[in-house]
């Protein structure tokens, strides 16, 4: 099946009772035991399972392609049991711009339990070079947030294979409608629901999905299970019903951030422009070549410095200055007075997820801040 039927279908249910052509929520935290003592139902208690993580789970991972996925509370909760799945000592290989929650959440709560280096995975030598006999797992985030950088995913996995390690990608810009990194050779999947997979910016959720059922894959549901941190079943019931748009929601998305760049490419005013589809960024051709679109999250730097990028940000009036992205609003940050003291990101850096407004208004938005 296409992408958009799988979103439609993959995560339904026709309920058996009632022949309602959607699924119920089922608000239970426990469910009927049989007489024999066993689980006719297939569910035992929520945070092991429940029928709306299991329709959610099902749909996301057949959009990704993967064989399993597990649902979590946020798309940090999901990074972090990766890395609580893994031994101590584990040595992890990360990008020198990785998502700043994530960066920070290694540093923070991992710092003595796993090893980490933060480099250019984009470079095949400095990547090879960071290599260690306790190396396990090889993280990429592409496009990465906020810089927008291209990895190529099988670049990196065919290192990784030389040596037995396992490649984790974070898809969450680019969504499986516009990349799928286990087509490439990833070995998991992250997302943060929230964003686009959610889309209207009102419930909070994470995923993994996986190319396998392993050993590997059970330490991390059994993270799932014990940890607890699970969306509840009303969140997983109306991230279902909003996977249902996905694929042309997201479309709308690209269109209006292809159009965006290219107006802001031109402006005097702007000094660069961020963004996997444009011929002038470095990885064009690598994002051409890995992905069916160049998704919709952009980044760009005003000339002025700092200041002047601030007087722009609060000059616009349907850009919203907010956290997050993915919704059908247009969000803008200044992102470097976010991540902290020792963030990578350009000061008069302002990032941009495209709604889906009408693109005269974002650009007649984008021209008077500007002008």
């Amino acid at each position: 099946m296409k992408l958009e039927t799988i979103a439609i279908h993959a995560g339904n249910h026709i309920d058996e009772t009632s022949r309602a052509v959607v699924q119920p929520i089922v608000m239970a935290t426990t469910f009927q035991r049989g007489e024999d003592g066993g689980y006719p139902s297939g569910h035992m208690y929520s945070r092991a399972s429940n029928p709306n993580r299991a329709f959610l789970e099902n749909v996301i991972a057949k959009l990704e392609g993967g064989v399993e996925a597990a649902a979590f509370s946020s798309g940090n909760a999901a990074g972090m049991s990766v890395f609580q799945a893994l031994q101590p000592g584990t040595h992890i290989i990360a990008p020198d711009d990785m998502y700043h929650g994530l960066r920070n959440q290694l540093k923070a709560l991992f710092a003595g339990i796993l090893e980490f280096d933060f480099v250019d995975v984009n470079d095949a030598g400095v990547l090879r070079s960071h290599i260690k006999a306790n190396t396990g797992v090889i993280w990429l985030e592409t496009p990465s947030n906020p810089l927008l950088k291209v990895t190529d995913i099988k670049q990196a996995v065919a290192i990784a294979k030389e040596r037995g390690i396992k490649v984790v990608c974070d898809n969450t810009f680019a969504t499986p409608v516009c990349q799928q990194p286990l087509s490439l050779g990833a070995d998991l999947v992250m997302h943060s629901t929230t964003k686009y997979f959610g889309g209207h910016s009102d419930l909070m959720g994470g995923a993994l999905i996986t190319a396998e059922k392993n050993e590997w894959w059970a330490k991390i549901r059994n993270v799932q299970t014990m940890g607890g941190a699970i969306p509840s079943p009303m969140d997983c019931y109306y991230l279902t019903r909003s996977i249902k748009t996905l694929p042309y929601r997201v479309r709308g998305h690209v269109a209006n951030a292809q159009l965006l760049t290219a107006y802001l490419k031109k402006h005097p005013k702007v000094e660069q422009v961020l963004y996997p589809g444009l011929p002038s960024h470095p990885q064009h051709a690598i994002a051409k070549g890995q992905m069916s679109a160049f998704g919709a999250m952009f980044s760009f730097t005003v000339s002025g410095g700092e200041q002047q990028a601030c007087r722009v940000i609060n000059s616009l009036k349907l850009f919203t200055q907010a956290t997050s992205l993915g919704g059908v609003e247009s969000l803008i940050e200044h992102r470097a007075s976010v991540e902290g003291p020792d963030t990578k990101t350009p000061f008069n850096l302002l990032r941009v997820s495209p709604g889906l407004e009408h693109i005269d208004d974002l650009i007649a938005d984008l021209e008077q801040a500007l002008g």
